[in-house]
């Protein structure tokens, strides 16, 4: 499996960026894809998952309503729509992907992209 995260960049605090991951290496359809961010000398945590399935999704609460996560089946790639962002969504935002039922923990998932730095101005 790879997976490889594009879009992040330097955006001011009320702006918007989508993040991709596009996946390759087998067939998603019993994968659930997530994505994670870092930020300096904090923890990694979840941000949302999707079930590739059936599309359905769970956010973090800090970006409820805020974020959005989508998925192309035509073209294996899983988006992370980031709109009215904050400069506390500045960090390292990787996506992953598990194989089963949709979990938060960043220990459950086995595969993951490299990282695309996003980081918010005030």
């Amino acid at each position: 499996v790879q997976l490889l995260a594009s879009g992040g960049g330097l955006v001011q605090a009320g702006g918007s960026l989508r993040l991709s991951c596009a996946a390759s290496g087998r067939t998603f359809s019993s994968y659930v894809m997530g994505w994670f961010r870092q930020a300096p000398g904090k923890e990694r945590e979840i941000v949302a998952n999707i079930r590739w399935s059936d599309s359905s999704t769970s956010y973090a609460d800090s970006v409820k309503g805020r974020f959005t996560i989508s998925r192309d089946n035509a073209k294996n790639t899983v988006y992370l729509q980031m709109n009215s962002l904050k400069p506390e969504d500045t960090a390292v935002y990787y996506c992953a992907a598990r194989r089963g039922i949709a979990l938060q923990m960043t220990y459950s998932y086995d595969y993951w992209g490299q990282g695309t730095q996003v980081t918010v101005s005030s």
